[in-house]
């Protein structure tokens, strides 16, 4: 080959290779990323029956596939933050796919219960997918874009965690639980190829490295923590509705597990609908209209639900249509409750993503716990439904409190030009005590 063709080869060649690193991702592939590690966790549920008979292992050992799992998850997140912010989005979301897809197989050939929650907690790693997907999305847009973009795939978050038990229970009944498992890895490694393909960086060049002062003025950030915990009780009320709802379906009204799966649905239902509503309005609307009318809409929902059950109601539809109220409001806080969480300090958006999704899953297990621990001593709707009011309403006020903290800055932004708002139309954490 003439060294001038051979050259062009080779500029053509570092051409794409910039391309590819550079371009940012698109939605969809931001999308299946955080669908994935949503499938990741709860897939499995159908064959830890099957795990445990043919690993010759105790079911509650077995178990810890899930629980261990969520606390890897935690962990994970608040190390994977930080980290993209320092390295960058790319590297870390190839090399935690790349880590997925080795864990996948190894739980996949697992020949002890051992070996198996040991690759499963490194399976963990794959919540990267909703780390690093935040975080893009906060890189590219403003906050209040970045709501509506997140409305699209909190969506995916939603139908995910429906369809994944499906299909590991087909998988496991047709194929054995070890299908499942390679089917990670087969989906692992198809998003590898589409992530290196399409997800270029989207961390600013040129932004220093952050520092611990800097994760330190988020953390002081009382704006930060209001979104937190806003985001945290309300994704607390639906992990508060699907532990205690088998034990009250039962007990109550004698539903089968199908039928509870039916039940759930509802809340799933309207989740969806409040995250289309999220999409296209967040613009119009703004982001502290949408999060506090959701919050709002759940309060409402529980407290007639609370009526309705003190007046004599007793029918499981009365239940499930009412807790709806609380999938509606989700719909419509959630992805302005993260949108807000990530503008706080963009430049630490992972940072921010991070420690706030482990704060949610912690709080999860927590809400979960107690959950249990009251509908196995007064499995009613009435008692449920008190632990779902008090979530509801702590996500109010966290919302409500948020949203005087954001008001109170941006005039300070306005009454201070010279400091000024960020880019995004919201003004910086340090400044913000």
């Amino acid at each position: 080959m003439h060294p001038m063709t051979q050259r062009r080869h080779v500029a053509a060649r570092l051409i794409t290779i910039r391309r590819l690193t550079r371009s940012p991702p698109s939605l969809i592939t931001l999308t299946l990323l955080t669908a994935l590690s949503a499938l990741t966790l709860n897939m499995i549920l159908p064959s830890l029956p099957s795990m445990a008979r043919d690993l010759a292992a105790r079911e509650s050992v077995t178990a810890l596939a899930v629980s261990g799992y969520m606390l890897a998850s935690a962990l994970f997140q608040l190390a994977l933050g930080p980290v993209s912010d320092r390295f960058g989005r790319r590297p870390v979301m190839l090399g935690a796919l790349l880590l997925f897809i080795g864990a996948s197989l190894g739980c996949m050939l697992a020949s002890n219960v051992a070996v198996l929650l040991a690759c499963r907690v490194l399976q963990a790693v794959i919540v990267a997918g909703a780390v690093v997907s935040s975080a893009t999305i906060r890189d590219r847009h403003s906050a209040v874009d970045a709501a509506a973009k997140l409305s699209l795939i909190a969506s995916a978050m939603a139908v995910a965690p429906m369809l994944g038990p499906m299909l590991g229970g087909v998988l496991d009944v047709s194929l054995g639980w070890r299908a499942v498992f390679a089917l990670y890895a087969l989906l692992g490694g198809a998003l590898l190829l589409l992530a290196w393909a399409d997800m270029g960086e989207t961390r600013a060049p040129g932004l220093p490295a952050p520092r611990l002062a800097d994760w330190g003025a988020l953390l002081r950030s009382s704006r930060y923590w209001a979104y937190v915990l806003c985001t945290a009780f309300s994704v607390g009320a639906f992990y508060v509705f699907v532990t205690g709802v088998p034990y009250v379906g039962q007990a109550a009204w004698g539903l089968s597990p199908a039928e509870v799966g039916l039940g759930v649905g509802s809340i799933t239902g309207g989740f969806l609908v409040g995250a289309a509503i999220s999409a296209r309005q967040a613009r119009r609307l703004g982001l502290g209209v949408l999060m506090v009318t959701g919050r709002v809409v759940a309060v409402v929902g529980m407290v007639l639900g609370l009526g309705a059950f003190a007046a004599g109601a007793s029918h499981p539809l009365a239940l499930f249509g009412l807790t709806l109220f609380v999938g509606l409001g989700n719909g419509l806080t959630l992805p302005s409750a993260n949108a807000g969480t990530l503008s706080v300090r963009p430049a630490l958006a992972g940072t921010a993503a991070g420690l706030g999704g482990a704060l949610v899953m912690a709080l999860g297990a927590v809400l979960s716990t107690l959950t249990a621990l009251v509908v196995e001593g007064s499995p009613t709707p009435t008692a449920l439904l008190k632990l779902l009011t008090g979530c509801v309403l702590l996500s109010l006020v966290a919302a409500l409190v948020a949203l005087r903290l954001e008001r109170a800055a941006t005039r300070e932004s306005t009454s201070h030009p010279a400091t000024g708002a960020m880019a995004t139309g919201l003004p910086d954490a340090s400044r913000d005590a």
